[in-house]
């Protein structure tokens, strides 16, 4: 994933982008960029932060990047943002999305006159750097961002900074938010909708899916009016959204909540647990689990501790040995809460089962009767292919896909897939089961559908489930 901050201002912007991209820092670890413009023209910063905060990297670089106007970027990929040169003029451009045909773009630019790509990211063409080059192949930026939208298969939400101003543009099926704030003299845009708060803005809106304003100290305006279709991200408020983030009106505290609550329901019906202590794997998973004990009045404890003065952080390494090594190190059990107790744990999700799998050993070595795990989404199922919300390589690297390939094999029609995707099919809980002795959890019961648009009250229709039922 990645977040991205804009502002422009009738005064310094530097404070304001740094801190209102700091707070964007949960979203990614490799790479942290800022772009500015002022009296002094353009200037541009980027470093690697998986070791350093972002704030720390980039504490020494703010006098340089002196300016009323600027774009930031947390990423968890290519470097960004970028400076461009081109018939439109000198621009900066960060992006967050995902391209899947990537190939058939770098054709397309070639025959529209693109002689070469510069910016060469793990050996292949920075996916941001396509979009400018899209962009640049119109004859107007309004005209080029329309362009670039429509011909990327996946997502693509940009800022693109100008001595002019700040054109902000959301994915044209509003898959990652894009808000826009205010305080006198200054405008900003945000991936997450809390960044701006303690820097004195206040939300002005959300844009649509597909919209383009331009942004300046003194206005907003609309050059290109929102779409009617939208398929946001679902999985923004189950995991990726910071808890006090509000996307289309749903705040991700309480929308973790009512998930909890909703488990909690479906497991009043059932007779196969009564535990001691509901507890929630840290961070996503504790307000699922204060909303599930709130619901049941089952007691809320933390059986384990996150140790956030030297793991702060959520995300993890790419390589996979060091991402388990590091899940292992960041939680340290408190015995007194788990010895002879029974537990229900809430996790966001399962996607490989590994880090689950060592967290409920761990548990059963300090004393644990039972762990009962219950994940606040569906099954995931499908890999995704509008965000890069996972380093999973490929769907088999899902435990639901291993455990259908040894019943299925890997050949399995998509019809076969459907029954697996549905709750009240045997091939379902038979699935679950599998999950459960793998893993061994004493009990397995995913988080429904169905429950999950429930706790997103807006239109089902315009939230993306594609990873859990593979419907676009």
């Amino acid at each position: 994933m990645g977040g991205i901050f804009g502002v422009t201002s009738k005064s310094s912007c530097t404070l304001d982008l740094f801190f209102g991209t700091d707070y964007h820092s949960h979203l990614g670890t490799r790479r942290g960029g800022m772009a500015v413009y002022g009296s002094q023209g353009f200037h541009r910063s980027i470093h690697n932060i998986e070791n350093t905060p972002f704030r720390t990297k980039f504490d020494g670089d703010l006098d340089e990047l002196e300016g009323t106007s600027g774009i930031g970027c947390i990423s968890d990929n290519e470097p960004q943002p970028l400076m461009v040169q081109s018939h439109l003029g000198t621009f900066a451009i960060t992006t967050v999305g995902k391209i899947n045909n990537m190939d058939e773009l770098v054709d397309i630019s070639y025959k529209n006159g693109c002689t070469h790509f510069l910016e060469m990211s793990g050996g292949g063409i920075n996916p941001t750097e396509m979009v400018a080059s899209l962009i640049n192949q119109q004859a107007t930026i309004v005209d080029g961002i329309r362009y670039a939208q429509e011909l990327i298969e996946g997502s693509m939400t940009l800022m693109l900074l100008t001595p002019e101003g700040i054109y902000a543009a959301r994915d044209r099926m509003g898959r990652t938010p894009l808000i826009i704030g205010h305080k006198d003299g200054a405008y900003c845009a945000s991936f997450e909708s809390f960044a701006y708060l303690n820097l004195g803005y206040e939300t002005m809106r959300e844009l649509g899916p597909g919209e383009i304003v331009f942004l300046t100290p003194e206005s907003i305006q609309t050059l290109s009016e929102p779409l009617n279709e939208m398929k946001i991200c679902s999985f923004l408020w189950v995991y990726y959204g910071y808890p006090t983030s509000t996307y289309e009106g749903i705040n991700v505290e309480t929308m973790r909540y009512d998930c909890g609550k909703l488990l909690a329901k479906r497991d009043a019906m059932r007779d196969d647990v009564n535990p001691d202590l509901v507890a929630g794997v840290p961070d996503s998973g504790i307000p699922h689990a204060i909303g599930y004990a709130n619901a049941s009045g089952i007691p809320f404890a933390r059986p384990f501790i996150k140790y956030t003065p030297t793991w702060p952080r959520s995300f993890m390494p790419s390589r996979q040995e060091q991402r388990n090594l590091i899940a292992k190190m960041k939680l340290i059990p408190v015995e007194a809460l788990i010895k002879n107790r029974s537990l229900l744990l809430i996790d966001d999700s399962i996607v490989r089962g590994t880090q689950l799998r060592e967290t409920t050993e761990f548990l059963y070595s300090s004393g644990a009767k039972e762990v009962h795990i219950r994940p606040a989404c569906p099954p995931l199922l499908f890999g995704c292919p509008y965000l890069n919300f996972s380093r999973s390589k490929s769907e088999m690297d899902l435990i639901t896909r291993r455990i259908i390939a040894e019943r299925e094999g890997e050949n399995v029609s998509r019809e076969v897939l459907d029954t697996y995707a549905d709750p009240d099919s045997q091939n379902y809980q038979e699935m679950l089961e599998e999950i459960a002795k793998k893993l061994n959890f004493t009990t397995l019961h995913y988080h429904r559908l169905d429950d999950l648009l429930a706790a997103i009250p807006i239109e089902p229709c315009k939230v993306c489930t594609y990873c859990f039922n593979g419907k676009k």
